[in-house]
């Protein structure tokens, strides 16, 4: 994976572009700092179908992905708290 700055990568994008085709992913760096990877696009596809769903996708499951009984204690097994006293 070779690294550009970004200054470079905008000089010389379309030689930018066929590197990530040819070797893979290219790191971007600003002011020494990796800002951003360009990818070739069939790496971006198998990236982007693996990532993990979407809190709504997990709420919108027909089954839930644990069941709360086993999280939550028994009732009763709590003991009994004072609130605390406000003056």
């Amino acid at each position: 994976m070779a690294t550009w700055q970004l200054q470079e990568a905008k000089a010389r994008f379309s030689e930018l572009v066929e590197t990530a085709e040819k070797e893979g992913a290219q790191v971007i760096t600003r002011r020494g700092v990796e800002t951003a990877v360009i990818v070739p696009i069939r790496q971006w596809k198998l990236l982007s179908a693996a990532s993990r769903p979407t809190l709504k996708e997990l709420l919108l499951q027909p089954h839930p992905r644990f069941d709360l009984d086993e999280l939550l204690p028994p009732r009763g097994s709590q003991k009994h708290r004072d609130p605390p006293e406000f003056d």
